[in-house]
C-alpha cells in the first residue's frame, strides 16, 4: 500500500494545475478536430483510446517507466540513455518543443519545491542536468524526489495524459463537463492495461511507429486557426 503522504504527492505531481503547461498542447489533437476526424464524444474516446494503446502504450508509458526505475534506483548511466532516446523519438518540431519546455519547467519547479525537503537527495537533481530535458525525466526525478513509488507515478503520468486530451475535447470538439467526465471515468481501463503493459514490455518491442500521428502534428505546424501549442 502507498503510503498518505506519497499519494498526496502523486496527486500534487499529476494535477492539471501543475504549472508546466500542459494545458496548451494537444499532441495532433487540435489538427484531428479539425480535419473532422474526431467530431463527436464518440470520435473523441477512440481517438483518445487508439492513441493511448497504440502510441502511448508502445513507447511513451514504456520509457516513462523505464525513467521511472533508473531514477529510483539512481542509476545515471540508464537516466541518461532514456532521456536520449525520448528526444531522439519525436517526429516533429512541435512534439519537441513541447516536452523539453514541459521538462524545463518541471525542473524548476522542482527545485523550488525541494527546498521544503531537507532530506532531498542531491544526485536526482544532478542526474537532470542537460541543456535539453524531456519532460519524462523531469517527472520521474520528481516521482523519486517526492517518493512516491514508480507503479504508482507510472498511472498519475498516464492519467494526466488522458484528462489533458479529455480537456482539449471539452473545449473544442466541444463537449459537455458531464460528456467530458463520463469519458475521462470509461478511460480507466485502459490506462490500467497500457500501465501493466508498459512493465513488461521488453527493449526489443519498444516502437514510436505512428506516421499518422506525425503527419497530424506537422499540420498543426501550419493549421490556420489554432488555441493549443502542437
Amino acid at each position: 500500500m502507498m503510503r498518505d503522504t506519497a499519494l498526496l504527492r502523486l496527486l500534487q505531481l499529476a494535477s492539471p494545475s501543475l504549472p508546466i503547461g500542459a494545458y496548451s498542447y494537444s499532441q495532433g489533437l487540435e489538427s484531428a478536430i479539425d480535419d473532422g476526424s474526431v467530431l463527436d464524444a464518440a470520435g473523441a474516446r477512440r481517438w483518445i483510446e487508439t492513441q493511448l494503446h497504440e502510441v502511448v502504450g508502445r513507447f511513451d508509458a514504456p520509457l516513462q517507466w523505464r525513467l521511472l526505475c533508473a531514477f529510483a534506483e539512481r542509476d545515471a548511466p540508464a537516466v541518461a540513455y532514456w532521456r536520449a532516446r525520448w528526444l531522439a523519438s519525436r517526429d516533429t518540431s512541435e512534439l519537441r518543443a513541447e516536452t523539453i519546455q514541459m521538462g524545463y519547467s518541471l525542473r524548476q519547479l522542482l527545485a523550488a519545491l525541494l527546498e521544503e525537503q531537507p532530506d532531498a537527495d542531491p544526485a536526482l537533481m544532478a542526474m537532470l542536468d542537460a541543456a535539453e530535458l524531456s519532460l519524462p525525466a523531469a517527472y520521474a526525478c520528481a516521482a523519486a524526489a517526492l517518493q512516491v513509488p514508480p507503479p504508482a507515478a507510472l498511472l498519475g503520468a498516464l492519467f494526466a495524459w488522458a484528462e489533458n486530451q479529455v480537456l482539449v475535447c471539452v473545449k473544442t470538439v466541444p463537449l459537455g463537463q458531464v460528456a467530458g467526465q463520463k469519458m475521462l471515468l470509461a478511460l480507466g481501463a485502459a490506462v490500467e492495461d497500457v500501465a501493466r503493459q508498459a512493465q513488461g514490455l521488453p527493449d526489443e518491442a519498444l516502437s514510436n511507429w505512428a506516421p499518422g500521428f506525425a503527419l497530424l502534428s506537422m499540420r498543426h505546424e501550419v493549421q490556420y486557426s489554432r488555441l493549443y501549442r502542437s
